[in-house]
């Protein structure tokens, strides 16, 4: 591993503050890494982005990544992603970035490092690879099983990605799996996908069953409206048959401007719909942990 000095954090922009309100991908000036200030994390979050094409299967309607395209990721530079985490974390945690970089000293440490960026990680040839990677770098500095190691994952890929979620297991990583909506026509309208459920709900049960898994649910108004009682039931419904073998929920709600076609009829909803949703969601399912990020 090399240290800080070979790295190219901060050439873009050494003044940058970190904001939860802005998750741009090019602050520190990589290519791979990328620090971002999470709220759900409640720290900073050291982001992999293997999406350098800002290509996805998905297209989320409240997406907030520019000029997103359906595809696959480019091919990966192993060697680069590897030299970029390593360099961060010589300036993370022996250096000063932390003290430059975040104002608020509540949110100055490392929350995670992220499986996450401008598209789904899994669709990436080398998934399995980086993820080996990414482990080697955290033995090397003396971080594995003490930052925790994530994949933000739509999840529609988990039967390709076997042996990259089985690398993150033995590293104590764990899954934050996308569930939007439980219904076919929830799926299509909010992810832009050929919804269906069953397949959702295998594909959560085989990733769960590989390493710790957490639904993420994206809950927002679209013209004003929350979404209404047959889309809240028939998601209560599917998580309902998976609460056994999930750690829970992550609820948030609308932080930063999403960038897809009709972004415009979304909105936020008010921290107490969120929280009441939250606790419907503990009281209908047996979901045994709700973590609600407005």
């Amino acid at each position: 591993m090399k240290e800080a000095a070979d790295c190219n954090i901060g050439r873009q922009d050494r003044a940058a503050t970190l904001s939860i309100a802005d998750h741009r991908r090019d602050q520190a000036g990589m290519v791979y890494v990328y620090p971002v200030l999470s709220r759900r994390a409640r720290g900073v979050s050291i982001g992999i982005n293997l999406n350098r094409n800002r290509a996805c299967n998905w297209a989320c309607v409240y997406c907030q990544v520019e000029n997103l395209r359906r595809g696959a990721p480019d091919a990966i530079d192993l060697d680069l992603l590897e030299k970029e985490l390593d360099g961060f974390l010589w300036e993370a945690v022996r250096g000063d970035y932390l003290t430059r970089h975040v104002a608020e000293a509540r949110y100055r440490r490392l929350a995670d490092i992220a499986f996450s960026g401008e598209g789904e990680p899994t669709a990436a040839r080398e998934f399995a690879s980086s993820a080996a990677r990414v482990v080697a770098v955290l033995e090397a500095h003396g971080l594995l099983d003490r930052l925790p190691l994530r994949l933000i994952t739509n999840g529609s890929l988990i039967h390709k990605a076997r042996a990259g979620l089985a690398t993150l297991a033995r590293a104590s990583g764990e899954a934050w799996f996308k569930l939007d909506r439980g219904d076919a026509a929830g799926m299509r309208a909010v992810n832009h996908i050929a919804g269906d459920p069953a397949r959702v709900l295998k594909n959560l049960r085989t990733c769960a069953a590989i390493l710790p898994t957490w639904v993420q649910t994206c809950w927002f108004a679209t013209e004003g409206k929350a979404p209404d009682s047959a889309a809240e039931a028939a998601y209560l419904e599917m998580l309902a048959q998976v609460a056994d073998v999930i750690c829970g929920v992550h609820l948030y709600g609308l932080a930063r401007a999403p960038k897809q076609p009709g972004a415009e009829k979304l909105s936020r909803l008010s921290a107490p719909v969120l929280r009441t949703w939250g606790r419907r969601i503990r009281q209908k399912t047996g979901v045994r942990a709700i973590k609600v990020s407005p």
